[in-house]
Order: C-alpha cells, then sequence, then structure tokens
C-alpha cells in the first residue's frame, strides 16, 4: 500500500513540477503589454531636455540618449511618439501606462525609482562636480518584458563601442 502512495505522490510532484515551469515560460511579462502594443506600432517615449542627453527643439527630440532609444525603436518595428513635459509629469505618463518609455539624463539614484522601474545602467558620465554618474532609462514599473528588451538592445549597443 505504501507504493501506491508514493507513486501517487511522485506523479502529484512531478505534475506540480511542470506547471510551474509551463506558468514560467511566459516570463517576463507585461501587465500592461507595453512591448506587445509598441512592437510593429507605437513606442510612447517621454522625454525632458538634459544637456546633450536628451535635446528637444520645436518638433524634433535628439541627443544620445534620443538616438539610442530611436534605434531600440528599429529594432522592434516601431514608430515613436514623443512626449515632452517635466520629469514629474512624465513619470505619472508612466504610472498612468500613456508612455513606454522615460528619458531625461536619469541617473540610477533618482528619486523616481520608487514610482517607475528602471534599466540597469547603461552608460557612466561625469558630472560638473568630477563625480561618476551611471545613466538609467524608466520604464512603467512591472513592465518586465519591455525592460528586458530595452536593456538587451542597450547592452547590445555597449558593446558596439
Amino acid at each position: 500500500m505504501q507504493t501506491g502512495w508514493r507513486v501517487v505522490r511522485a506523479a502529484a510532484t512531478l505534475i506540480a513540477v511542470l506547471a510551474l515551469t509551463a506558468c514560467s515560460l511566459h516570463m517576463p511579462t507585461d501587465p500592461y503589454g507595453s512591448l506587445e502594443h509598441a512592437r510593429g506600432g507605437t513606442l510612447r517615449v517621454g522625454v525632458s531636455p538634459n544637456g546633450d542627453l536628451a535635446v528637444v527643439e520645436e518638433n524634433h527630440v535628439s541627443g544620445s540618449e534620443a538616438e539610442l532609444v530611436k534605434g531600440y525603436a528599429k529594432s522592434i518595428d516601431a514608430k515613436i511618439e514623443w512626449t515632452v513635459g517635466s520629469e514629474e509629469a512624465l513619470v505619472r505618463g508612466l504610472e498612468t501606462q500613456q508612455l513606454d518609455i522615460v528619458i531625461a539624463g536619469i541617473t540610477d539614484t533618482t528619486p523616481w525609482a520608487e514610482r517607475a522601474g528602471m534599466t540597469r545602467p547603461y552608460r557612466s558620465i561625469t558630472a560638473d562636480d568630477g563625480s561618476t554618474l551611471n545613466l538609467v532609462m524608466l520604464v512603467p514599473m512591472g513592465e518586465n518584458a519591455l525592460l528586458s528588451s530595452l536593456e538587451t538592445y542597450l547592452d547590445s549597443q555597449r558593446e558596439k563601442k
């Protein structure tokens, strides 16, 4: 009789492991579908001017961060819809799923980290005071597939330099 229970327990364990493995096949996920919406469609990018990192002149956005985002958009076959605003307004746009990415020369010590997801630092710059700053981009909190895709692109660009 004990052998029968062992077989049943082993089968139940195997089923549980297979079920958990199947769930992880869909990770990372985007609860709001940011990557799915952007891929082959529109990537909604918020930008707040910051030196040569993010430059806004009339209807044109440029700068090193803007060029990275343009390259990323091309890699996922997306058009960019730019929204210019203050960092606070743009973070609100992330929170309400009206923006997918925010660029503004944001560093990894940003206070916005409590309200938005951040990429890994993708570039270091030297501040006016000589300190080293690590740049990041912001995404909606929990949008892990978008974050993963963006970080993969940023990593590929770092390797080219």
